[in-house]
């Protein structure tokens, strides 16, 4: 059986679309990437198979529970992070966790084994206040606090957002360590980077699913060569290359451009053309794509790029 699944999801709020007829299903165990910028639907899509927010159409299921019919029984055995901060700022660390404990009617000793690795990290304040916490710290607590009943799943809205880079690789970290105690994890993400890191990725844009596969059969799947472009005019490079008629697609990514070539393009004409142009140190070579790549990939060819 499935831990979750998805049939025909619809929701709109006025004229925005936010889901779009989704359909899917995440294995039990499965660590689970729902990865797409910000107004993707990710949000949404959360607050409904959380029991949170209805659906217009469509039905959703969680560890066997119809997340309308059985609403109680679903906030019974999922754990629920969302992207906003949400715990009592005004309560301690220790009264927030003893507070979620007693809601699930369990104790912090009972499951304190499922949020040692994380607590330990958080224990050491734990008389401080919720709202004087960092990002870090307020993020480790609200997993422990979303754990302490033990749930079969966890969702986790884009717990990584605004978090320094330290602290997002601990979390993951954290997740890898949870999966394997068999806990079924849903966690969406607008970086890229997280998304190898999963056992699964959706890529999502506009209430959309565009693909669904392993990290690494996405990217072994890219159907074109992908060349990296640099030059010592990085500034006006993207406006030479758009006007390249061979181009196809070319994004910046990080310290060069991701460009892909089509027709008779080649990349030693390229960069004899770029040299035309005035461009310098010009660099053309050869890139495997990353997960972001695909993305934008799968944006192009199905017309959501905007």
């Amino acid at each position: 059986m499935a831990a979750v699944s998805a049939t025909h999801l619809s929701k709109s709020y006025g004229k925005v679309q936010a889901l779009q007829d989704l359909s899917f299903t995440v294995e039990a165990g499965e660590l689970y990437g729902i990865i797409g910028p910000d107004g993707a639907g990710k949000t949404t899509l959360f607050r409904i198979l959380t029991s949170l927010l209805l659906a217009d159409s469509g039905t959703a299921e969680v560890a066997g529970h119809d997340v309308v019919k059985d609403y109680r029984a679903v906030r019974n055995v999922i754990g629920y992070m969302p992207g906003k901060f949400s715990l009592y700022q005004d309560l301690t660390v220790e009264e927030n966790l003893h507070f979620f404990a007693t809601v699930f009617n369990t104790t912090i000793e009972e499951n304190y084994h499922l949020i040692a690795d994380i607590y330990k990290q958080i224990e050491p304040f734990r008389k401080r206040l919720a709202g004087k916490l960092s990002g870090g710290m307020k993020q480790k607590l609200a997993l422990s606090c979303a754990l302490i009943h033990k749930p079969e799943v966890l969702f986790l809205d884009e717990p990584t957002t605004g978090v320094d880079p330290v602290s997002r690789k601990e979390f993951w970290n954290m997740l890898l360590k949870l999966k394997r105690q068999g806990i079924t994890i849903v966690v969406s993400t607008p970086y890229m980077d997280e998304a190898t890191l999963c056992d699964r990725v959706a890529l999502m844009q506009h209430g959309k699913f565009l693909g669904v596969d392993t990290p690494k059969h996405l990217m072994e799947q890219y159907p074109e060569t992908l060349w990296a472009v640099r030059s010592d005019g990085m500034h006006r490079l993207l406006g030479d290359l758009k006007a390249y008629p061979h181009v196809r697609s070319s994004f910046s990514f990080g310290a060069a451009y991701h460009v892909t070539l089509g027709g008779e393009g080649n990349p030693e004409e390229l960069k004899a053309y770029l040299e035309t142009r005035g461009h310098t140190g010009v660099e053309v070579y050869a890139i495997p794509p990353s997960v972001e790549d695909c993305f934008m990939l799968l944006s192009k060819n199905t017309g959501d790029e905007r």
